[in-house]
């Protein structure tokens, strides 16, 4: 059983303890880390982690160093009484950790190696100007890796293989790409090293053991986003720095996902729930995290401070936007200027919007795959669900719609979610953008629907009140 430390209000001189410089919260040593040398205790006390407030939040300052210890009374978050639940000690790193720990450590070590390999034999930190980011990789990886990403635009690529391919750094080498091949290291001046190590940490931050919310997605959710890039009204639209934030978004915007969702976390009165006022809780923690890695690797720190002030904001605007409760929000106001006929790309409001939509579709885009891949994101999904349905058993909580195994089934679920959630937004976004990706995006969609939908009709009732798959009763919840 997890500890809740009540722990006093220290002076910012004070040595860091041991144990907190341990955690993989808002401080970590992480074998990425170590890559480019630890710094010293009184500079990790000074960052901001996936909280970016100022030195003097006293609150903030232990939450962002103590990462997952529940800070409580001594601090201000002791729990209200408003809930029917009591605050529940759960530490999110470990809810997915069927897998053993020293399988789990070795492969984190042998995925980035193929990086510390690069470091030691590469003429980088002897002043190389110039360096295909693909030799990241083992020789072994290469020339598959290589293949695939030539076809990095295509809406059938497998992430699961590539992600096989890198050894595991999908996310790292995925991102990396792009950028170099937008050109964007040059056009923003952006230092390699301190780039390539603000990506692995962001791969880091990904929690490996989560089924669902974890590196591959975000690596998946990046290349969506450059297929919808490269649509024609927005190729010719977009500026670079549109670009920029919209890959940087698509890789951050699920960072540090605990495996539950928002109303678990509001309900059991985490104290991320009570530090965002319940709102936006998960989405305002990703944006906050990436602002924190962006801060302390410094990537944006030659840009003029408001310049880089704008991106953190306009990043934390795409990232926020894929809160899914407030999806019938952004919908009305896309099928409105849809309607009016209204947009105009060459304003930088509307192109920003219109970045929201394309990373909204980008994050829920998988019914719109291919069978193959889509039903493999089905599967881990719904395993996310039902672990977090199982956990709500455990603490004697209220089951979350979606997450109960004994009245939901994997096809139900994708029914559902394509009906109410999915086929809504990709009808707009087909009448935005009329192309040939938009129709085969919509006819996959048909056709995976039609699948679950013969699955679900083999399939028995697991009880008389078991919900039936196009009820909006597990929906509205989300969508309001």
């Amino acid at each position: 059983m997890e500890v809740c430390y009540q722990l006093p209000v220290l002076p910012l001189d004070r040595p860091v303890p041991k144990h907190v410089l341990s955690r993989r919260g808002a401080i970590s040593f992480s074998s990425s880390s170590s890559l480019f040398g630890a710094p010293d205790p009184r500079q990790l006390s000074q960052r901001r982690g996936a909280i970016s407030y100022d030195s003097s939040d006293q609150t903030a300052l232990y939450i962002r160093m103590l990462g997952d210890v529940r800070v409580r009374s001594q601090v201000g978050f002791e729990p209200e009484g408003r809930g029917s639940y009591p605050y529940l000690c759960i530490d999110f790193r470990t809810l997915h950790c069927d897998e053993i720990k020293v399988v789990k450590s070795k492969w984190r070590l042998r995925r980035l190696l193929s990086f510390q390999r690069y470091l030691h034999s590469s003429r980088l930190l002897w002043g190389t100007t110039h360096l295909n980011p693909l030799h990241i990789l083992d020789e072994d990886y290469i020339g598959q890796a290589k293949c695939m990403l030539e076809q990095v635009g295509s809406w059938n690529f497998d992430l699961f293989l590539f992600d096989r391919l890198t050894n595991g750094n999908s996310l790292v080498t995925m991102t990396f790409h792009l950028l170099n091949q937008y050109g964007l290291l040059e056009l923003f001046q952006l230092d390699m090293v301190k780039l390539w190590r603000f990506l692995v940490m962001v791969q880091e931050d990904y929690h490996s053991l989560n089924p669902y919310h974890n590196a591959v997605h975000a690596a998946d959710v990046t290349q969506a986003m450059y297929c919808y890039l490269r649509e024609p009204k927005l190729a010719k639209s977009l500026t670079s720095c549109d670009i920029l934030l919209g890959l940087l978004a698509a890789a951050t915007h699920d960072l540090d996902h605990p495996g539950v969702n928002q109303p678990f976390l509001i309900k059991t009165n985490h104290y991320l729930a009570k530090l965002y006022r319940n709102s936006s809780v998960l989405e305002n923690h990703h944006w906050r995290s990436a602002v924190g890695l962006l801060r302390e690797t410094g990537l944006f720190s030659h840009l003029p401070a408001e310049e880089g002030l704008k991106m953190e904001r306009q990043l934390g605007s795409l990232i926020l936007a894929t809160d899914i409760s407030r999806q019938n929000e952004y919908l009305g106001k896309f099928r409105t200027h849809l309607n009016q006929d209204d947009l105009c790309l060459s304003n930088a409001s509307h192109r920003h919007f219109i970045l929201q939509m394309a990373l909204k579709c980008a994050d829920i885009c998988n019914p719109c795959r291919p069978w193959e891949l889509s039903k493999q994101w089905s599967e881990k999904v719904t395993q996310e669900f039902f672990h977090q349905g199982d956990i709500e058993k455990k603490h004697k909580l209220e089951v979350s719609p979606l997450c109960d195994s004994q009245r939901n089934s994997m096809g139900n679920i994708q029914i559902g979610f394509m009906t109410y959630v999915v086929e809504p937004l990709f009808a707009e976004w087909g009448r935005f953008s009329d192309t040939r990706l938009s129709q085969t995006m919509l006819g996959h969609l048909g056709l995976n629907k039609a699948s679950w939908g013969g699955l679900v009709q083999q399939e028995r009732p697991s009880s008389p009140d078991e919900l039936e798959p196009s009820s909006p009763k597990c929906w509205t919840p989300l969508l309001f």
